[in-house]
């Protein structure tokens, strides 16, 4: 009894920490980031495939892909560019669900035999943690990895947690998946 009353102070604090590290930072993107790297490391492909939304992600890139586009073909009319828009997110649309579930099959797969290039390094995944700009149902993070490609990923608060749903600049990431398993993606296996 003495103890506690000379140490009130540090049982206190020993007690808030615990209450949050409890209550408070299990429902946090960061800790979703973190359990996603566990379940990478740990080769669970479907424990990590729980932390993305997979329909989201090719969505947002499909649309991301078709803006670029019009961008790009900007010199066109007015009136044409906002038909192949449209047509273009009504594609993404009705393209997007079989094509979440490939990427989701592929992405289990690739965790469930240690790829290389899904790894997370430590120092990568404190430095998106750190970084990561959280308000209300919405976070992101952006960095630049050792290769020089710039990270923009944006996550939610869905009903079963916090889950990624965006990934910028995924055209590139694509590409570099499609070199780097040219056999992959010419044959998928069932």
């Amino acid at each position: 009894m003495r103890f506690a009353f000379r140490h009130w102070t540090a049982i206190l604090l020993v007690l808030l920490i615990a209450a949050w590290a409890i209550f408070y930072l299990p429902g946090t993107p960061s800790y979703a980031i973190f359990e996603l790297k566990q379940a990478i490391d740990a080769r669970n492909g479907s424990g990590a495939a729980a932390f993305i939304d997979f329909r989201k992600v090719v969505q947002n890139a499909g649309y991301e892909m078709v803006q670029n586009q019009n961008s790009a073909s900007a010199a066109s009319t007015d009136a044409s560019n906002i038909i192949a828009q449209f047509v273009g997110k009504g594609a993404v649309d009705l393209f997007s669900g079989p094509m979440a579930a490939l990427l989701e099959q592929w992405a289990v797969q690739q965790v469930n035999d240690g790829a290389k290039q899904l790894q997370m390094p430590a120092a990568a995944v404190a430095g998106a943690t750190l970084l990561l700009h959280h308000s209300d149902d919405t976070a992101y993070t952006q960095w630049t990895d050792h290769k020089g490609q710039v990270w923009e990923v944006r996550m939610e608060r869905e009903p079963g947690g916090w889950k990624i749903v965006q990934v910028k600049n995924v055209a590139q990431l694509l590409e570099k998946l499609k070199n780097q398993q040219p056999n992959q993606f010419a044959n998928p296996s069932p």
